[in-house]
């Protein structure tokens, strides 16, 4: 159906290549750039000459060379799988060159651990009126929690009054401390203040300081902490009859403990300091003395849940349902070198991709991905290693 250029060459541009070699009908001809080449060559050489990829370099913060590589690849859309810090250059190259845009995670300022959609969304008109589309999210929180909610309200709610999303992670990859998605992006996470929407208004938390137990299927009971997460936002918007929703998830003892010792030392601070005459900034630093998470594949062990607690009524009863996704990190990284946060992450990429190109959701303007229907993404989910469930619930989670 037509080329395809993916940018960015980590643990989730891994599962995308590969998920998208999977489909050559789909992705006829696929192309993987990154600022550092051999990346994208060695993620080429492991999918093999069965499914061919395309490598190239390119610097991701720089609009012309960004659109000189989309000019010389002329594909049908780009897959952002690059930092969210870079989101805005891409999309100034895809307007300026004329292709579909998607990514995992909303734009993010160098400078500020902000974690807002308001940048991308000042993009509407700009895309709308050139007739192109960007997909914002599609990845799997925020991504596929989104799709669980939109496919609630579509066939189980008249309205819903609650969400709770909870994302646990049960996997052990050995360090004593790591992280399973790219350091700097997950630290500023955890770092920062927790938010949860109640009644129209956002209520501000110190970090981590609220935490619940809940029950995982297939990894059993684990305390998951409250935190501020991007979805939220953009579901506060688009289904604005709900009253609260809040997003959980977990971590061992050690990587808090870790945590703290860090953050207590100024190592997890984003602002630069001097060093020996130059600028740097701490949790760069730090990023770049912790394993990189494309490695943890191999030593990974165990389960991932991510999944959705959604109240509200039906027919004039309250009803209450539970819809998650249990992922192995050995099976995922047996199918694609990736460890489970990776191939969670990455999956729904390529299933957005993938409906974008064959224009099952294909149209103009910039848009998150629980405004479009969500049956055949959910469908794709099953098809492409991304099973759910579907069930009622019975219980509460936290206060």
């Amino acid at each position: 159906m037509g080329t395809v250029l993916m940018i960015g060459a980590g643990g989730v541009g891994r599962v995308v290549a590969h998920k998208c070699a999977q489909l050559p009908k789909v992705f006829t001809n696929i192309w993987l750039a990154s600022r550092t080449l051999s990346k994208c060559d060695a993620i080429a050489a492991e999918i093999g000459r069965d499914h061919p990829i395309h490598t190239a370099q390119v610097d991701a913060d720089n609009v012309p060379e960004l659109m000189t590589l989309i000019e010389r690849v002329k594909p049908k859309m780009v897959i952002n799988v690059a930092l969210p810090y870079q989101d805005l250059t891409i999309m100034d190259a895809c307007l300026a060159t004329g292709v579909h845009y998607l990514d995992t995670a909303n734009y993010e300022p160098l400078d500020e651990a902000k974690f807002e959609y308001k940048w991308q969304w000042a993009y509407q008109e700009r895309f709308k009126e050139a007739g192109l589309m960007a997909l914002l999210g599609s990845g799997f929180d925020p991504g596929v929690t989104n799709v669980f909610c939109a496919h609630a309200a579509k066939h189980h709610f008249d309205r819903i009054h609650s969400i709770d999303i909870l994302d646990a992670n049960a996997g052990d990859h050995g360090h004593p401390f790591a992280t399973n998605f790219n350091p700097e992006i997950n630290i500023r996470e955890v770092s920062a203040n927790g938010r949860f929407y109640q009644h129209g208004k956002w209520i501000e938390t110190d970090p981590l300081a609220i935490s619940t137990r809940f029950d995982f299927p297939e990894i059993g009971e684990k305390k998951a902490y409250l935190m501020y997460h991007e979805e939220m936002e953009s579901m506060a918007r688009h289904l604005p009859e709900i009253e609260r929703m809040r997003f959980w998830m977990t971590f061992s003892d050690s990587y808090l403990q870790h945590l703290d010792v860090l953050k207590n030392i100024g190592m997890t601070s984003i602002e630069p300091i001097l060093y020996q005459g130059q600028e740097i900034v701490p949790l760069q630093f730090l990023k770049a003395l912790l394993p990189d998470p494309a490695s943890l594949g191999a030593s990974t062990k165990g389960k991932t849940c991510i999944g959705c607690v959604i109240n509200g009524e039906k027919d004039g009863k309250k009803s209450s349902r539970y819809i998650y996704n249990v992922s192995d990190h050995q099976s995922c990284f047996k199918e694609v070198n990736a460890q489970a946060v990776s191939y969670t992450t990455g999956v729904p990429a390529m299933i957005g991709a993938m409906l974008m190109m064959n224009e099952t959701w294909l149209k103009p303007g910039v848009w998150n991905i629980e405004q479009l229907d969500p049956d055949p993404f959910m469908a794709a989910l099953t098809v492409h290693g991304l099973p759910w469930q579907d069930t009622l619930f019975k219980g509460k989670v936290g206060a």
